[in-house]
């Protein structure tokens, strides 16, 4: 498994779709990005940004609930990818008692940012992730570029 952080979130050109985009922590070269949800991604982005909601929306929620019963969750696992949709699991611990949960990537990784967890993904999933790569040298230059400097500002509302 790789260890990954939330790298940013953008909009996919075409789609208009949110994509998060995750890199290794340690290594800038590996990046797994994964078309989400708007609500998802407005989850993700009010979080990088410290944006503290007035009342608890359904990630703070989820979290004061699994805290209120004495558990905490220990990490993410992106486990995954079937017909192009990704898959995870929350292993929350419980006194001595790991539960297994099956989540949606962007739920798992909404969570993992609000609770600190580490958030890994399988070397099996990465590999079938991988995008062919373009023949000419500059699409892919221009391809990584695009995402290694998307930013949490690019997925402001009304872009």
């Amino acid at each position: 498994m790789i260890e990954m952080v939330v790298h940013g979130v953008t909009l996919d050109p075409v789609s208009q779709m949110p994509i998060v985009v995750l890199r290794a922590k340690d290594n800038e070269e590996v990046l797994l990005p994964i078309w989400i949800g708007i609500f998802e991604a407005d989850s993700i982005v009010r979080h990088l940004q410290k944006v503290e909601p007035p009342r608890p929306m359904t990630y703070e929620l989820a979290k004061n609930v699994i805290e209120s019963m004495g558990a905490r969750l220990e990490k993410v696992i992106i486990n995954d990818l079937k017909d192009s949709t990704y898959y995870a699991e929350l292993h929350i611990l419980h006194g001595n008692n790991l539960i297994v949960i099956d989540s949606r990537p962007s739920d798992a990784i909404n969570l993992a940012l609000r609770f600190e967890a580490p958030l890994f993904v399988e070397e099996e999933v990465l590999e079938k992730s991988k995008v062919p790569k373009p023949e000419e040298e500059e699409e892919r230059e221009k391809l990584k570029e695009w995402l290694e400097n998307i930013r949490p500002e690019d997925f402001e509302k009304g872009n």
